[in-house]
């Protein structure tokens, strides 16, 4: 399962702030602005992506038990199973309640494979989730160091580069909670 992404931005928010206050330039507010606020969209994206990655991992464990429930009531049917067939060898009949809790077996399974099912694609949708996420995470942290880089380098277009990187993480969170 991937790991949560990390929102390491305490640097560029410093290299930020000190570009801002050297260069006393208005724009600098903006960027510095922007950076903060999209720490705050990484942030909480962060949190959604560990949020679903935590649920794919738990909805992954269920299905598991699941099926191991499932392999359980098979060993059970295909033993019972076997008596059944030695008893009408042997030319004797085997008893009902051996038959219908052969039925019964066979219902379970049934149940319980469809339950196991459910919870892996339920696991999967999870995982697509936090995949989006991640991504939007990824948008955001790269938009935060191109802001820093813009006020440090004072090129106005490295901002506006940031800014459309936002968008795409702002996309990406949109899909990810859609």
């Amino acid at each position: 399962m991937p790991e949560e992404p990390e929102v390491p931005m305490e640097h560029l928010h410093d290299a930020i702030h000190e570009g801002a206050e050297q260069r006393g330039e208005r724009w600098s507010l903006f960027v510095a602005l922007t950076a903060a606020l999209l720490a705050v969209f990484a942030a909480m994206t962060s949190l959604l992506a560990g949020h679903h990655a935590n649920e794919a991992l738990i909805e992954q464990i269920q299905a598991s038990d699941r099926w191991a429930y499932y392999q359980s009531k098979g060993i059970k049917s295909s033993v019972l199973e076997g008596k059944i067939e030695l008893l009408r060898a042997l030319e004797k009949e085997p008893s009902a309640k051996d038959e219908e809790k052969l039925r019964e077996y066979k219902v379970q399974q049934k149940e319980i494979e469809d339950i196991a099912r459910e919870k892996e694609k339920s696991s999967d949708e999870h995982l697509r989730v936090h995949n989006i996420l991640a991504r939007a995470v990824t948008f955001f942290q790269i938009a935060i160091a191109i802001a820093a880089i813009s006020i440090l380098t004072r090129r106005k277009w490295l901002w506006i580069l940031s800014l459309v990187l936002a968008f795409g993480g702002l996309a990406s969170l949109a899909q990810g909670i859609l």
